[in-house]
């Protein structure tokens, strides 16, 4: 899966998630708890027919209706309709939810999955852990609870955050490639010393040069931004969250965390290092792009750039992220839920388990998704299941599998109550750092006044077993 939020692939990746919203505007008409040519009955032909709504990248669609007919010659009787789903995948589901047509199966943004599970119109999985000991043993931060014994269920695929990088660039300059190993990981300082080693303007001169041209940049050290992808990790490392332990009081205006946001923020402008926002234009290029163009040495981003990577022609290399105190990322996806209204709930279980298993949809082995049980980063045999490829690099182990096993903690945008209303204050003031203008400081503070008066309401259980 790739991450939410009605609006373009990487901001929707750094704020809202894990899903890329797809292209394609198929059917939406028939996509309900029942198909527009039947009685109603949830049944075709006398079988039973499911829907799944999903968004994705072309590859993504294509690897989901091989799964769904994979799904169909394992289950004789049971049909499944996808429902692939171009932008504005939120509203479109909202609409569906409102005219009772919702589907039986769909991805969906965590914090719309709390509200309609509250409201009764998600089905419970917890019930279904005893039977299914694979849903029962998932990464801890993967599950969706809204209460005691109650979650609608977990991410469809795992994620984190990475340190992409050009092996040419660094080849180049004569330095030493990230760390594929947390305990081997850069702190800020390297971090930034490098990135001033890799950027390089028309002439060839650095940031640190007589005469160094930055507005004719040949060549940056690197891509940050201040995604909430990127900064989170890096608050953790700090010794500190979003919010305090109990989620209401935000931890925005301490010291630590407007160190981190002042140096993100320091790199685009400061030591000129990371191209701004404006330079990177709207429709910035992809990370794979970037580095195949060396238009950037390194790239903070997800995971699940490691599909167009592996695919792109291009020498890459995966790292760990840099680090202040303790080395962290962070993990995340996209949730799948079944509707509360199926008629065929049993058979939609099984479909969500199927739908999420590594040894049915490539999609894992390809790159874009990493799994959900703890035993695919545990046992060797599992692991090899999903990894053993060209896709994955030889430091895929220690920089991915490791460290999310041990160095990871969950996005926070899936966890807090009340986010969408969190992020409607949040993601302005933080555009405000990005542009330069205004030290972290003086936007910190007063932002985090807001989140304490009242919007920040606690969290959801992480775990509610």
């Amino acid at each position: 899966m790739s991450a939410p939020h009605p609006i373009g692939r990487r901001r929707l990746l750094q704020l809202g998630g894990l899903a890329a919203l797809g292209s394609a505007a198929a059917g939406l008409s028939g996509c309900s708890g029942k198909s527009l040519g039947d009685s109603g009955s949830g049944s075709s032909s006398g079988g039973k027919q499911l829907q799944f709504m999903f968004w994705g990248s072309t590859a993504e669609q294509k690897a989901i209706a091989n799964m769904l007919k994979g799904f169909e010659k394992e289950k004789p009787g049971v049909t499944v309709k996808p429902v692939f789903t171009p932008a504005d995948y939120d509203t479109k589901l909202n609409a569906l939810v409102a005219s009772n047509r919702q589907p039986d199966l769909c991805y969906m943004q965590a914090a719309m999955g709390y509200r309609l599970a509250e409201q009764g119109k998600l089905v419970n999985l917890y019930p279904y852990f005893d039977k299914y000991p694979d849903l029962a043993n998932r990464l801890p931060g993967t599950y969706f609870w809204w209460d005691k014994g109650k979650t609608y269920g977990t991410q469809s695929a795992n994620e984190i955050m990475s340190l992409w990088y050009s092996k040419a660039a660094f080849g180049d300059a004569g330095v030493a490639v990230p760390p594929a190993e947390a305990a081997k990981a850069w702190n800020w300082d390297t971090f930034v010393d490098t990135a001033y080693k890799l950027t390089v303007d028309q002439e060839g001169r650095h940031p640190d040069e007589t005469g160094f041209d930055a507005k004719r940049i040949r060549q940056y050290g690197v891509s940050a931004g201040l995604g909430a992808t990127v900064w989170q990790p890096l608050l953790l490392s700090r010794g500190i969250n979003f919010t305090d332990e109990t989620a209401t009081k935000s931890m925005l205006d301490t010291p630590e965390a407007i160190e981190v946001f002042q140096d993100l923020a320091d790199l685009m402008f400061k030591h000129r290092v990371a191209p701004t926002p404006a330079q990177l234009g709207n429709n910035a290029p992809s990370t794979t792009v970037q580095l195949k163009t060396r238009r950037v040495a390194m790239v903070i981003d997800g995971q699940w750039t490691l599909l167009d990577l592996s695919q792109g022609n291009v020498e890459f290399g995966m790292g760990v992220l840099p680090r202040y105190d303790k080395p962290m990322t962070i993990t995340l996806g996209g949730a799948t839920a079944i509707f509360a209204s199926t008629k065929h709930e049993e058979e939609a279980v099984e479909l969500y388990l199927h739908h999420d298993n590594p040894e049915k949809v490539d999609l894992f082995s390809s790159g874009l998704w990493m799994p959900l049980e703890k035993r695919y980063y545990t046992d060797q045999k599992d692991i090899d299941v999903w990894t053993r490829n060209d896709a994955h690099p030889p430091e895929y182990r220690t920089a991915a599998i490791d460290y999310t096993i041990n160095h990871s903690a969950p996005y926070f945008y899936q966890k807090l109550r009340n986010i969408e209303a969190i992020d409607k204050v949040l993601t302005p003031a933080i555009q405000v750092i990005q542009q330069g203008k205004t030290p972290a400081a003086e936007v910190l503070k007063p932002l985090a006044a807001k989140l304490n008066g009242g919007l920040l309401k606690g969290t959801y259980p992480t775990d509610g077993r």
